[in-house]
């Protein structure tokens, strides 16, 4: 019990500085959210007179009057409150709503491509493993080099080959702009057709590493003494290969994995950028541009949330599965 409450301990000491690194980092950088609206409210004609600006900067929680240690506390409170703000990039929108709308496909894109390259990595990875020594190893080099390949490139490339040259993809979006978004069949066929090529190119980037991380554990695992019992037995390979050694040798990737999951949420800036998809990626970049400090945090929020708790299950489950963690604790 004590080596979980210190856990949990720790992991709430860790959100309370990522929450407070949450607050002041945008307030570092230049450029001001109240400035950026004021700029737009003029160039639509309305009023910018001094009343106005007060008022955005009451409404955006960046009161220039307030001292910056009240503005934190303030910022807590509403936190605690579930009040992220209201964002300035998509004004007068509340940040809650503009992640609500924009994490559903990040989730789905990135989690997809993300549990696709797990299950093809670590199966290719296995049986690599276990024929270590065989052509199966001469893959291994191409597949780390895919791997280092950056994905704005890796996706521009598949753009120029399957949208542009082939026409089997779109060129980009989340789906078909004529339709309404629903669950109904046409809909949801338009998001994965449109949704296909950024999910290759994140699995073709990704499925290299867990490959290369299977196969060197299983190398490792299949030089213990319980795989050359299970073989002295004579049980059949295949068997020996899935029920004892990748059984054992997937461990470590599974916890890789977990804590992968906690990055979804983040999705990736880059290949969201160039496919114009509608994720929390480029809802991110689009709050950078406009120093939408209320739409960063509340990303950043997200984010840190689920990077902490895929972090505290991985600790507790490795603390369930092997006792030796929980040692001196």
């Amino acid at each position: 019990m004590r080596y979980y409450a210190r856990k949990l301990g720790f992991y709430l000491v860790a959100l309370w500085a990522a929450l407070t690194l949450n607050f002041f980092i945008p307030r570092m950088m230049p450029g001001n959210p109240v400035d950026t609206l004021m700029a737009k409210l003029q160039q639509r004609g309305g009023a910018t007179d001094p009343s106005v600006r007060r008022s955005y900067e009451l409404l955006l929680g960046t009161d220039t009057g307030e001292p910056l240690v009240t503005q934190y506390f303030s910022y807590l409170a509403n936190l605690f409150r579930g009040d992220l703000g209201i964002s300035v990039s998509v004004f007068p929108a509340e940040v809650a709503t503009v992640i609500g709308d924009a994490l559903p496909w990040t989730i789905v894109l990135v989690g997809i491509a993300t549990l696709l390259s797990f299950l093809l990595g670590v199966g290719l990875g296995a049986v690599v493993g276990w024929k270590r020594g065989s052509w199966l190893d001469s893959l291994i080099p191409a597949t780390t080099v895919l791997a280092a390949v950056p994905y704005f490139w890796l996706a521009l490339i598949l753009v120029a080959i399957f949208a542009t040259a082939l026409s089997w993809f779109p060129l980009n979006g989340g789906y078909d702009v004529i339709l309404t978004p629903g669950w109904d069949g046409e809909f949801i066929a338009s998001a994965v057709y449109h949704g296909t090529l950024p999910a290759l190119t994140i699995v073709i980037s990704s499925v290299g590493g867990w490959l290369l991380g299977m196969r060197n554990m299983m190398v490792s695992t299949v030089s213990e003494d319980y795989i050359l019992t299970a073989q002295a037995k004579g049980l059949r390979d295949r068997r020996i290969m899935t029920r004892y050694a990748a059984r054992n040798a997937v461990l470590p990737s599974v916890a890789g994995f977990a804590i992968s999951l906690g990055f979804v949420v983040s999705g990736s800036v880059i290949t969201e950028q160039v496919f114009s998809y509608p994720g929390i990626g480029s809802r991110l970049l689009q709050a950078v541009e406009n120093n939408d400090y209320a739409l960063m945090q509340g990303i950043f929020l997200v984010i840190t949330v689920a990077v902490l708790g895929a972090n505290l299950v991985v600790d507790l489950l490795y603390g369930l599965i092997d006792p030796r963690t929980r040692a001196g604790n």
